[in-house]
């Protein structure tokens, strides 16, 4: 039976994050503190067994009392199964759904070790097409899911009906994952030209391509470039064993190294490096770049991925993902512009959260069709669809 929701004159959103990583909490906490006009429920799953999280989370929730309740909108990330969800509750057919792409399963490049399979593939594909409303945090994320959709589409035997992707990018849109205000402000010290602290804020994992690090910082070295370096990040068991030629041949060099615990010690970090450095083949928005090119960083990052969305084009290198080694050369020789030229610093304005927490409002609200939310609030309420557009403006 149907549980009652307890009286309220907010709308009631319902936000399943399936694989609650770094990113997806920070994301969900951000938004459910910054949208107060709406009474949320969060179920999150810790970010463990990757393959069982993405195929199983429908199970793992089938007895969840939450969900015999009634919503106004369920909000989910990437990672859920929503058509397995929308099935096994079948109330929840009628409500409307929007689903957050923090990353998507056809993009992800190959390691070589992973075990080959279609499943997670496919989750994102049947999530996206039973949901109302889709939001990709950059638009590279949006277009390599689209188009890689279609490929994958299209080595399929039969039985498949038209355009599945054409209505997909329909009701689709582009909302980063906002950068908190606080991160916005103004350097205390100049940066140093001469020999400039780099930093390399990454997962330490091989789809973030530490061997390009390596070669990027002996490039420098054989040059005759003068650098210290900070090299922090998410650790995990196994890791790219590259990480011990670069202790072993830049330790001298090392200012920060390894994971930091503290948060203020790593907003320290952001505002006093001078080059936040980027060698990934896997990023679909980039949230450390972006975070340190808001306190004040410049950017070296490759010519590919969301990255030149939000990075100054004297800031990018020339991508060359099959030749690293010469990639690493371009790198090198983009960081020596750099310093010669002496640029000023670009901080992503437009991705802060009172830059974009109007477009999540709205994207919330035409997905819960507004016009039939505030009607059916509208006597109980006074405002609960309206916006206060807060403290806006980069300083």
């Amino acid at each position: 039976m149907l549980k009652q929701p307890q009286s309220s004159s907010k709308p009631r959103v319902l936000l399943l994050s399936a694989y609650d990583a770094g990113s997806h909490k920070r994301w969900r906490e951000q938004l459910v503190a910054s949208q107060p006009a709406f009474d949320w429920h969060v179920l999150a799953l810790p970010p463990r067994f990757f393959r069982w999280r993405i195929r199983g989370n429908a199970l793992t929730w089938l007895q969840e009392p939450s969900l015999q309740e009634h919503w106004d909108l369920l909000l989910v990330t990437s990672m859920v199964d929503l058509a397995s969800i929308r099935g096994f509750h079948s109330h929840l057919a009628r409500t409307p759904a929007l689903l957050y792409m923090h990353e998507n399963q056809f993009a992800y490049p190959d390691s070589g070790k992973q075990h080959s399979s279609a499943e997670p593939k496919m989750v994102n594909l049947y999530s996206a097409v039973a949901a109302d409303g889709v939001v990709f945090n950059s638009e590279w994320n949006r277009d390599s899911f689209l188009s890689e959709a279609h490929d994958f589409l299209d080595k399929l035997p039969d039985g498949l009906p038209d355009g599945v992707i054409r209505q997909i990018r329909d009701k689709s849109r582009v909302i980063p994952v906002p950068i908190e205000d606080y991160l916005f402000r103004e350097r205390t010290t100049p940066h140093n030209f001469s020999c400039p602290h780099l930093l390399w804020n990454h997962r330490w994992e091989y789809d973030k391509s530490p061997d390009r690090l390596l070669l990027l910082l002996d490039r420098l070295v054989e040059m005759g470039q003068e650098f210290r370096v900070s090299v922090v990040g998410e650790q995990f068991r196994n890791q790219p064993r590259v990480f011990e030629e670069i202790w072993s041949r830049h330790r001298s060099r090392l200012v920060l190294w390894g994971f930091m615990e503290s948060r203020e010690a790593y907003d320290r970090l952001l505002h006093e490096a001078d080059v936040v450095v980027s060698t990934a083949l896997h990023d679909f928005q980039g949230l450390s770049m972006l975070e340190a090119m808001a306190s004040g960083c410049l950017a070296l990052a490759p010519d590919r991925l969301a990255y030149p969305e939000y990075v100054p084009a004297s800031q990018r290198y020339t991508s060359l993902v099959g030749d690293p080694r010469q990639e690493a050369r371009c790198a090198a020789d983009t960081l020596m512009s750099l310093l010669e030229q002496k640029p000023a610093v670009k901080p992503p304005c437009e991705w802060r959260l009172t830059e974009l927490k109007r477009s999540y409002h709205d994207a919330i609200y035409v997905t819960m069709r507004s016009d039939a939310v505030c009607s059916s609030n509208q006597e109980r309420t006074t405002g609960a669809c309206e916006y206060d557009e807060g403290d806006q403006g980069c300083r």
